[in-house]
């Protein structure tokens, strides 16, 4: 199964995901994986100004970027696109009628085009992240929530055998629980995207999916509003995503993730981590500490262990107790070695096709914990280190090349070469070879 959903109207991502993928990301990230352990994560923002708990996700945001007026060259170019789509569309089964009523209304948007090539680069370490991800408002709204809908979410829960607290988290996190679904008409921003062509392919598909869903008569054009790049309702679902993956929970006859009621929205959330194997009782993860002497090159995706086996290692839970074995995990150390550790399970993954962050990944886990009744995380960060900029990874993957540690590129990318990489230097320095990209390291190296 490809089909991956991916949320709102901004990219969140590791260090690898570079501002120029933020509306791929949109649109396309959930085919991407972080492929670094490191904190620093890159978010390319391209919606509403918001402020913690209000808005759609945690995050940082350019400025509103500057909207030139639609010329007549560029709207006759519009114009002319869309009557050769509809030709298109056409033979894929789309009606003639759905065609008229879609785009009777459809304009060129120029703020859509202006998102997403003012998508600069913002950097923010996973506990900014973190305390925003998993903030008092947000957990004391989320556990209204769980209050007010506990009935219908203890149905989901009970058919698809997902936690009811983490489509709780979900939709915190991406519309703030309902508050902030994007009220730009679907239509006319997937089109503007298409016609543009930087990835038109990807969004045409995504339009002839938005006719469908219109021609099923889940929703009409007015109703069918989302963010910039596509995204619709209380979670967040991509047209192609929502084909393949919503539920009609009301038993209505339409699978309404506009609506006011989140019934449908978070039932198909629930369906959709279901369906990429959710294992009902397993944690995302627990927080653990390491023991003196820990070996940093084994906390890596691929080194997977039973709980048991790594507490006769010395990882053992908060109150140095062996963490249950609910399956295989890895270690994941999310800033180093300076930082939190988790042990984290396969319903880690889960949510990782929902999203492939390791910072939402963990926003989400932590906060549906939180919103349970959980601990806040306990171990300390290193709140006075920062992310690195993408000129200064790009100068640690120039420096650790220079000293023989290849990084397979100069890209600002810290992904699996150049972790590598930096882990085999740590190891001659006499540093913790825990493959973050920090500061300190940077500085150490020059």
């Amino acid at each position: 199964m490809k089909t991956r959903k991916i949320f709102g109207a901004l990219a969140i991502g590791l260090v690898p995901v570079t501002s120029g993928a933020a509306a791929v990301d949109t649109s396309l990230r959930p085919l991407l994986r972080p492929t670094t352990e490191a904190a620093s994560i890159e978010i390319a923002a391209a919606a509403p100004a918001t402020v913690p708990d209000q808005g759609t996700r945690p995050m940082s945001r350019p400025e509103t970027p500057q909207i030139a007026p639609v010329d007549a060259a560029t709207q006759a170019g519009f114009e002319r696109w869309i009557r050769d789509f509809r030709t298109r569309a056409a033979r894929q089964g789309i009606r003639e009628s759905v065609l008229d009523s879609a785009f009777r209304h459809a304009r060129y948007d120029p703020e859509v085009i202006a998102r997403d090539r003012n998508q600069s680069e913002f950097t923010k370490t996973i506990w900014d992240y973190l305390d925003s991800a998993a903030s008092d408002k947000r957990i004391e709204n989320g556990r209204t929530k769980l209050a007010e809908h506990r009935d219908i979410l203890n149905r989901i829960e009970a058919r698809y055998g997902v936690d009811k607290e983490v489509v709780l988290a979900i939709w915190g996190m991406e519309s703030a629980y309902g508050a902030y679904r994007g009220s730009k008409p679907l239509i006319g921003s997937l089109a503007t995207l298409a016609h543009d062509g930087r990835r038109g392919a990807f969004f045409e598909k995504q339009l002839i999916a938005a006719l469908e869903i219109l021609q099923n008569g889940d929703t009409t054009p007015a109703r069918m509003t989302g963010s910039w790049a596509g995204a619709m309702g209380h979670t967040q679902f991509i047209p192609t995503s929502y084909l393949d993956l919503a539920v009609d929970f009301t038993s209505d006859g339409r699978r309404d993730i506009w609506s006011d009621d989140p019934t449908d929205a978070l039932a198909s959330t629930a369906a959709y981590l279901a369906r990429f194997g959710w294992v009902k009782g397993m944690p995302w993860g627990v927080e653990v500490r390491l023991p003196d002497g820990f070996d940093y090159a084994s906390a890596n995706r691929q080194t997977t262990r039973m709980p048991s086996e790594w507490a006769r290692l010395g990882v053992v839970d908060m109150n140095g107790g062996a963490v249950r074995d609910y399956g295989a995990a890895s270690v994941l150390l999310p800033a180093g070695a300076e930082g939190a550790a988790f042990l984290i399970f396969k319903n880690f993954r889960v949510i990782e096709r929902y999203n492939a962050a390791d910072a939402y990944v963990i926003g989400v886990g932590h906060l549906s914990d939180r919103i349970k009744g959980g601990a806040p995380i306990q171990a300390d960060w290193p709140r006075g280190d920062r992310a690195l900029t993408r000129a200064e990874r790009k100068e640690l993957q120039r420096l650790l090349t220079a000293r023989g540690f290849g990084t397979g590129g100069i890209d600002g990318r810290i992904g699996p070469n150049s972790i590598k990489a930096l882990r085999n230097y740590q190891r001659t320095a006499g540093l913790a070879p825990d493959g973050y990209p920090s500061l300190a390291v940077l500085k150490k190296l020059r």
